[in-house]
């Protein structure tokens, strides 16, 4: 018998109140799950490098977490409100994303949190896809579930030989806990929402 869990929801208000939240909560799944302490510890990295990254986000955005298990498989949520933005203040958004010298675009986590930030920026341009890539992928629940979505399992088999030409690219992988440790990461936009899951099964 599958045993499938869905943990409290942690609000994120803007700013990045409630973000201290989100790992006890990854803490008291792993509790409730009685999983060992190499897994919890894994789960609590994966939980630790979204908490980095979020708070550049949810500047300007809402959002809430939460924990979904089914057996052994866990996958940590975070979705993310598009609300209505002043073209002044897009642009400005736009310009910050677009110059990487905030310290939050530095690494593989970095590049996700652009991809997020441009999904949510772009939302409701139909013709957006070249702000940020398509990477729908052959999954058709992915294609499904989202209009745009980009995905770290995609991403990677579709684009291998040009990451491996790419040493910076490749030196942002090779580093990155999230890229090591994660099953998948998925970024997509679902109507007013944008949406990042990281997959891990133990």
């Amino acid at each position: 018998m599958e045993i499938k869990m869905k943990s409290n929801a942690c609000v994120i208000k803007r700013g990045g109140a409630g973000l201290e939240s989100i790992l006890a909560e990854v803490e008291k799944v792993a509790e409730y799950n009685k999983l060992p302490q190499k897994e919890t510890l894994r789960l609590r990295l994966l939980a630790e490098e979204l908490v980095g990254m979020l708070p550049e986000l949810v500047k300007n955005f809402e959002g809430v977490f939460w924990v979904q298990s089914e057996e052994n498989k866990y996958e940590l949520h975070t979705e993310l409100f598009v609300d209505t933005l002043s073209r002044e203040k897009k642009q400005a958004l736009i310009a910050v994303s677009a110059s990487n010298k905030n310290a939050a675009a530095v690494g593989f986590m970095g590049k996700i949190r652009d991809i997020a930030q441009n999904m949510l920026l772009y939302s409701e341009d139909p013709c957006s896809n070249a702000v940020f890539g398509n990477y729908l992928g052959e999954d058709n629940k992915i294609s499904f579930n989202y209009t745009h979505a980009w995905t770290l399992e995609y991403y990677l088999a579709q684009q291998k030989e040009e990451l491996e030409s790419d040493a910076e690219e490749w030196d942002r992988l090779e580093k990155s806990i999230v890229a090591k440790l994660a099953d998948d990461v998925i970024v997509g936009v679902r109507g007013q929402k944008v949406e990042i899951i990281i997959k891990k099964a133990f």
